[in-house]
C-alpha cells in the first residue's frame, strides 16, 4: 500500500507545483488591457481580408510522414541500447513494428506522395 502513497504523493507534488507556478506567474504578471492586445497577430504581419487560406495537402502528409519516422526513431533507438537483455522476442516484435512502417512508406511511394514533381 505504500507504493501507491509515493505514487499519490508524487502526483500530488505535481499539481501543487503547477497550480503554485500559475498563481505566482499570474500574480506577479503585469496587467494592463489595450485595444492593441485583442488584435491577432502572426508572424509580424498584420491581419488583412478574412482568415480564409487555402493551402495543399501534401503539405500535411509530409508532416505526416515525418511524424511517422519521428515515433519510428523513437521507439527504435532506446530499444537498441537493451536490445541484448530482452531476448529475441523483441526482436521479432521490433521487426513487426517496422515492417508495419515499411509498409506504410511503400504505400507512400506507390501513391505518388514522395514525388518532387
Amino acid at each position: 500500500m505504500e507504493a501507491y502513497l509515493v505514487v499519490a504523493s508524487v502526483i500530488a507534488a505535481g499539481v501543487l507545483l503547477f497550480v503554485g507556478a500559475m498563481g505566482a506567474a499570474r500574480a506577479l504578471r503585469p496587467r494592463v488591457d489595450s485595444p492593441e492586445k485583442a488584435l491577432t497577430y502572426e508572424s509580424g504581419v498584420d491581419p488583412v481580408g478574412h482568415g480564409w487560406a487555402q493551402s495543399q495537402i501534401r503539405y500535411y502528409l509530409y508532416a505526416f510522414l515525418y511524424l511517422i519516422f519521428a515515433v519510428d526513431a523513437v521507439y527504435l533507438f532506446p530499444w537498441v541500447t537493451v536490445v541484448a537483455s530482452l531476448g529475441w522476442a523483441t526482436v521479432a516484435e521490433m521487426g513487426v513494428f517496422v515492417g508495419v512502417i515499411a509498409i506504410g512508406l511503400i504505400h507512400a511511394i506507390r501513391r505518388g506522395v514522395l514525388r518532387w514533381i
